[in-house]
């Protein structure tokens, strides 16, 4: 199954709808997409039988599919892009990546739709894309086992983690982070596509800035399973329906590792006017275009004690 959530020509209000061959069939009720996680299968029958609306996906406007989820935990999963982007400033990377599986929390309400403009972070000339896929968790659990983890999700989606490489820089300098470095937005979509829809997770990922190919790898890449993912997720812990579980960035998958590898000058930082699009087998696309910042505000000289 594939679903969406979009802007009912109908109703006006954002609906969940089940994507077939590009038609979306709006689903009646008050219910949004989250609520229905955990019993997709009959809200697909509800839909194809007794649909709100039926309306092409090109003619309406895709919000994210869980537009505010509870939480989102984005991990560092694949070994190439750590790898990679350690290497190239002259580090070894941490032999406590391969025992467990780190992550940190990012901002649900700055989630944006998959075709949504986003804003460069208030501050910075270094703003960068993040391929990444999602899993977003259909029944709740906690303390879940590896061999069993992967029951708990209802879907995959595209993830793009917006990240201000400079922030990030200045502030994980602290000892903390990321946070206002990754704080500005994450789109999300525009379809959740249920496993048994994609099989396997041998799905190719690309971007490119403008035309231009910048990333390309493959999910199947991972170091860490999803399964491996959400489990260490429910440690300690409870996950609940829309929990969004990010998988970190693939290899080559942001400017950061690119420009690290190859040079600013071949991969610039993101601009106002770029156009940025990630796709994923299966999954879909999202396009954005990059817009300026918003007026940075000084938060006032203070004296050193």
């Amino acid at each position: 199954m594939r679903w969406a959530t979009y802007v009912s020509p109908l109703a006006g209000t954002e609906r969940p709808a089940l994507v077939v061959d590009g038609v979306l069939h709006g689903l009646r009720g008050d219910e949004q997409l989250i609520d229905l996680l955990d019993r997709l299968p009959a809200a697909a029958e509800q839909a194809v039988a007794d649909p709100l609306e039926v309306v092409p996906e090109a003619g309406v406007v895709l919000r994210a599919p869980v537009p505010v989820p509870p939480s989102i935990r984005d991990f560092m999963a694949f070994e190439e892009h750590v790898v990679t982007s350690m290497q190239a400033i002259g580090q070894e990377l941490h032999p406590t990546w391969y025992e467990i599986p780190v992550f940190y929390f990012t901002n649900p309400a700055a989630v944006l739709g998959p075709h949504d403009a986003v804003e460069i972070s208030p501050g910075s000339e270094m703003f960068d894309y993040e391929l990444e896929v999602a899993a977003v968790i259909g029944t709740p659990g906690s303390d879940l086992d590896p061999a069993d983890a992967a029951s708990h999700i209802a879907g995959y989606t595209i993830l793009c983690d917006w990240s201000a490489r400079d922030l990030q820089m200045r502030e994980m300098a602290l000892g903390l982070g990321p946070a206002k470095g990754k704080d500005s937005a994450t789109s999300l979509g525009p379809y959740l596509v249920t496993p048994d829809e994609l099989g396997s997770l041998d799905l190719a990922m690309t971007a490119s800035v403008n035309g231009t190919p910048y990333s390309a790898g493959n999910l199947s890449d991972l170091y860490w399973s999803f399964a491996q993912l959400v489990a260490y997720a429910s440690r300690g812990t409870r996950l609940v329906p829309g929990d969004v579980i990010g998988s970190g960035t693939v290899g080559t998958g942001c400017i950061l590792e690119l420009s690290r590898v190859h040079g600013t000058e071949k991969y610039p930082w993101l601009a106002a006017g770029d156009e940025v699009r990630l796709e994923v087998a299966g999954l879909g696309a999202q396009v954005a275009r990059v817009e300026p910042a918003r007026e940075l505000k000084p938060l006032g000289a203070r004296a050193r004690r």
